[in-house]
């Protein structure tokens, strides 16, 4: 920027509108900061380039400093996730710097404001505001609305029906104005004509900020009297506010940071008397080192003894009912081998026909029983048969298949297996029996040689430590009540801010109202809409013209805020000519708006102007050669140093001209060896 453009921004006018001065994104290890100041005078700079390499995070600036005006979205690359936990941007709004901070990850549902800069150490208390829904005096959109005189403006949903519904103006239909991104350049939907709605907002919307649209005193009427409402509600919390606080007896805050620098002053004192009451406690009781070592080590065997009793004995409350569990089950392995010996499972031992005792009991001899010859199949050919004819096995084939399958249950061998467990649990619960009554014996032994040698410690230090006993109580009484002077100190500066607010609040609503009570006195002088288009329209022309726009011809802006080149709409354009048309169009809005102050927040974001011109493989051909890109940097530098002192335009490029250079407030190399990386400069894979 040259010596002559910061004079002028030095005696610029007081700062309208809302400007941008650092953009902060606070991440897990350490911060990542873009800083839009000039480094000789610390103001906003007129033009920041944000430059450097594909693929590193340029845009993320300008989406982020989106996000922070109330965007719904971040970006959401790997690395941001990462990385980054909030997203802080300083903005001076209508001159007052603030700080607006929103969560990263998840997009937040509420944005965090305070007064001050980045940079201050003792942090103003912050105030929560929602992004939605946008006509809630609360929300962030009601507070950036209002700093661009705009706050409480209704868009009917049909322009040309007198009863329509209406919906609120948020500030993210402003940002439309504010902010071209890369898809905006040349994708034929410049004014949203893919969404009617939204088109038809957006012509609403321009109307709004240059003050020509329709019902223009009626729309004021209303926004006074809703501006009035607010203000009596703003008046009614105030005058609670400093009531309750009247009713604290605080005084002023003058003498409440009084007793807060004097309570912070008193505690730094009594903390270093305290440190050094303690180093001399120490000292003058070195000679008690051995007494004090030996009391260590007995409070050591003390802990470990009664460790050692309180598992055994745990171990013993367990194991008890583990005995009579494991008892009990030999009772039953014992009744169910008793059983088997006096109730005979009903084995057939006596032949049904002549009563004659059998020789063996019946059994399946070569697939023949021996009791009656009959054939009895093999098992699997039984099954194999019964699944053919779709029947179930027959009765043979299940007493073949239980002869010869049954499993056998030896209550024998379980009962011996269990008895010898229960035997050896038995033994080790009479052994942790036996052994508790020696180990709370050393328990209770190791606790009084603890307290003897506490005892010791103490009679040989009392006469050493008990001067400064006193003294040392004296000092944490005295820490105690600075403790809690500051306390209400900090309490007491808070409520006073709180009252601040309100009174702010107030201040500023009282201001919005006698402005548009002006304004609705001199609605016979409003602007003419007819005469504001050709003036954009001309600057439109002018500004393509400068460009060295190929071929230019019937270069206008038509009612309905279109722009046509060579008797055509944009659309028709080529898609080096489409980038060139939309940013003249935008350049042209923004920089009417400027000059006649109308309601528009006074920065641009762009990004990627020279895209379809300069670089990559999608150049225009009939664009490439005749369009320098210095011609948009040099129409820029013109018009902020002139007309456009004040105003603030931001661009997103990877190479921009060695004009732009001293415009460059960070430049992204893609390369480890020359930082930063990237926006999120640690991550380098």
């Amino acid at each position: 920027m040259s010596d002559e453009t910061s004079e002028l921004q030095e005696i610029q006018p007081p700062t309208r509108g809302i400007r941008i001065v650092r953009l902060r994104l606070r991440g897990s290890e350490i911060d990542y900061e873009v800083d839009f100041r000039d480094p000789e005078t610390s103001l906003p700079r007129s033009m920041s380039v944000v430059a450097g390499a594909f693929s590193t995070g340029k845009t993320s600036v300008l989406e982020f400093v989106d996000y922070c005006l109330g965007s719904s979205a971040h970006p959401r690359h790997p690395e941001i996730l990462r990385k980054v936990r909030a997203a802080l941007l300083e903005v001076e709004l209508s001159g007052e710097p603030h700080v607006i901070e929103r969560a990263v990850g998840d997009p937040s549902s509420h944005a965090f404001i305070r007064t001050g800069s980045l940079d201050e150490i003792e942090v103003p208390p912050m105030e929560r505001r929602p992004i939605r829904p946008p006509g809630d005096p609360r929300s962030l959109s009601s507070l950036l609305l209002s700093h661009c005189k705009l706050e409480g403006v209704q868009l009917k949903e049909a322009p040309t029906k007198s009863e329509s519904d209406t919906d609120p103006l948020s500030f993210r239909d402003l940002m439309w104005l504010c902010f071209l991104p890369n898809e905006r350049l040349d994708d034929k939907n410049l004014l949203f004509e893919s969404a009617h709605m939204k088109n038809l907002k957006l012509r609403q919307v321009i109307d709004v900020v240059f003050d020509v649209h329709d019902d223009r005193s009626v729309e004021l009427g209303r926004r006074v009297k809703e501006l009035e409402r607010r203000l009596s509600h703003a008046r009614t919390e105030y005058t609670s506010a400093q009531a309750f606080v009247d009713e604290q007896q605080l005084g002023t805050r003058l003498q409440v940071e009084l007793l807060r620098d004097q309570a912070e002053t008193a505690l730094v004192e009594i903390s270093r008397t305290l440190a050094d009451l303690d180093a001399q406690i120490r000292a003058t009781s070195d000679f008690a080192t051995g007494l004090r070592s030996r009391h260590q080590e007995a409070a050591l065997r003390a802990r470990q003894a009664a460790a050692i009793l309180r598992d055994r004995d745990t171990q013993l409350r367990r194991m008890i009912p583990l005995r009579a569990q494991y008892a009990d089950d030999i009772s039953k392995l014992t009744m169910l081998a008793e059983a088997r010996t006096l109730f005979d499972p009903l084995r057939l031992q006596v032949c049904p026909a002549c009563l004659n005792r059998l020789a063996d009991a019946p059994h399946i001899t070569d697939n023949h029983c021996s009791l009656c010859a009959s054939g009895v199949l093999p098992l699997a050919q039984s099954g194999e048969n019964a699944s053919a004819n779709g029947s179930r096995p027959t009765n043979s084939t299940h007493l073949g298949e239980d002869a010869e399958t049954e499993p056998t249950f030896d209550v024998g061998s379980e009962l011996r297996a269990t008895k010898a467990r229960l035997t050896e649990i038995t033994q080790y619960v009479e052994a942790l029996d036996a052994e508790l009554p020696q180990l709370r014996a050393a328990a209770d032994s190791a606790s009084r040689a603890e307290a003897v040698a506490a005892r010791a410690l103490d009679r040989a230090t009392l006469d050493a430590v008990s001067p400064f006993l006193s003294q040392r109580d004296e000092l944490m009484r005295r820490k105690e009540a600075s403790t809690s002077s500051l306390e209400r100190a900090r309490t007491g500066i808070k409520l006073l801010d709180s009252v601040d607010r309100r009174a702010a609040t107030v201040t500023r609503l009282e201001t919005q109202v006698s402005a548009l009570r002006d304004e609705l006195q001199d609605t016979a002088v409003q602007p003419d809409r007819d005469s504001i288009i050709r003036r954009i329209s001309e600057r439109y022309a002018s500004i393509l013209t400068a460009w060295r726009y190929p071929k230019i011809g019937e270069a206008f802006i038509d009612t309905k805020f279109v722009p046509h080149m060579r008797g055509d709409t944009y659309e028709v354009a080529s898609s080096g000519g489409r980038t060139l048309i939309s940013l003249a169009w935008m350049l042209a809005i923004f920089e009417v708006a400027w000059e006649t102050s109308a309601a528009h927040p006074g920065f641009l974001m762009i990004d990627s102007p020279q895209k379809n011109l300069g670089q990559g493989g999608n150049r225009d051909a009939e664009f490439a050669d005749s369009v320098a890109v210095a011609d948009f940097y040099q129409h820029l530098h013109t018009w902020l140093a002139g007309p456009g002192r004040g105003a603030q335009v931001f661009v997103v490029d990877n190479s921009p001209p060695a004009s732009a250079d001293s415009d460059v407030v960070v430049r992204f190399s893609r390369k480890e060896d020359q930082p930063p990386y990237g926006l999120v400069s640690d991550e380098t894979a």
